[in-house]
């Protein structure tokens, strides 16, 4: 009976491993966000200032749920340092030098772009992240048939990313740190990594980590990369990703979507958006500074011999996957609201900027791998 009564449940939790239902459910929150908020403005931000407990419902969406996110993408890092593309120096070369390239030239592009304007400085690293799951929820609706190359590129790719993303973070969006509690949060992680891997110590083990490094001053997301990475064994972080990966796609990114995406879309707001700077400058990091620096950091290692591209991939494929590099969207919704959360009006308008660039991103990405499927299965009809 418990067997046949825990099948819905384990059909959901399978789904929501998949790429393309947790990419639908992060774009449906979003869109209910933007409903909502546009409908009915106060009672959308009564909702994000409900107090639970020691922090409003927003904050426990950013700071505990956004966590479990980071927490999965340090597995997905761990594995690809284990056994993945970043095991192997010389298929790693390519993605890491295009990633790192892709979060310098994004955030160069923002700052001259905003150069002059009021703030501007403080959301430099905005446009730098690449969204893994809708990114590849992306790449999964419109290009299943391509090479799996290209995905692991774009995975690799944005794991780099998001350890970047949690980095500058930690050392550049911490404004004081209590230094006894940080390195309360660093004993435990160190228990955490030593102590067998039971249930009954990862998760008391993890939560106090979180409290620790969340009450130290330094952004809590930073303890769910670093519990990821710390994650012992192969079998151990396999089985923390089966479990959490379906709470971190059904739970927790799209509760942060949805408390975090509310912007009001009419016509004044719109129009102060076009003459703000920091905004356009966030836009054009991430579709035109994503694209440069991706696409031009892995034809440079290419072309320099520092890296080799996969016989499977055509540089127009990689045209493509870089375009879709532009879809920010959750970390830089996080690194936004950490920039310039003190300001309401400034921060609705970069998350317009960042949903807009996201989806000018995704359709570009989403044209170019339609036509680069229909020519991918021709040369296989060919063959």
């Amino acid at each position: 009976m418990r067997t046949a009564k825990s099948r819905p449940a384990r059909a959901i939790a399978e789904a929501l491993r998949t790429e393309t239902i947790g990419g639908i459910i992060m774009l449906t929150a979003t869109v209910a966000a933007l409903a909502w908020a546009n409908m009915s403005p106060d009672s959308y931000d009564a909702l994000r200032e409900t107090r639970l407990g020691p922090m409003q419902l927003y904050k426990w969406a950013q700071d505990g749920l956004l966590t479990i996110f980071f927490f999965v993408a340090g597995l997905e890092v761990k594995a690809e340092l284990v056994h993945g593309e970043l095991a192997n120096v010389r298929k790693a070369a390519l993605p890491i030098i295009a990633s790192l390239s892709g979060m310098v030239v994004p955030a160069i592009v923002y700052l001259v772009v905003s150069w002059g304007e009021h703030d501007a400085a403080r959301g430099w690293a905005i446009p730098m992240a690449t969204d893994i799951a809708f990114a590849l929820a992306v790449l999964a609706v419109t290009a299943s048939a391509m090479p799996a190359a290209l995905r692991a590129f774009l995975l690799t790719c944005a794991v780099v990313d998001d350890l970047g993303a949690i980095t500058v973070i930690a050392v550049f969006y911490t404004s004081h740190v209590d230094v006894l509690m940080l390195l309360l949060g660093a004993a435990l992680l160190a228990a955490y990594a030593l102590l067998p891997h039971q249930k009954l110590t990862l998760v008391p083990l993890g939560v106090a980590a979180w409290y620790a490094v969340e009450a130290s001053g330094v952004h809590a997301t930073v303890a769910g990369v670093a519990l990821g990475l710390l994650t012992r064994t192969t079998a151990n972080a396999e089985a923390a990703d089966h479990y959490f990966r379906p709470i971190s796609a059904g739970l927790a990114v799209p509760v942060f979507a949805f408390l975090s995406a509310g912007v009001k879309l009419d016509g004044s707001s719109l129009g102060a958006i076009l003459s703000d700077r920091v905004v356009l400058g966030v836009i054009a990091g991430l579709v035109l500074g994503k694209f440069v620096g991706v696409f031009g950091g892995a034809w440079l290692s290419v072309r320099l011999g520092l890296a080799k591209l996969s016989e499977e991939l055509h540089w127009r494929d990689m045209a493509a996957v870089s375009l879709l590099a532009g879809i920010g969207f959750t970390v830089s919704l996080l690194i936004g609201d950490l920039a310039y959360g003190d300001d309401r009006q400034r921060a609705e308008a970069v998350t317009t900027g960042i949903l807009a660039a996201s989806v000018i991103a995704s359709i570009l990405a989403a044209v170019l791998l339609h036509v680069r499927v229909r020519k991918h299965r021709i040369a296989l009809d060919d063959v």
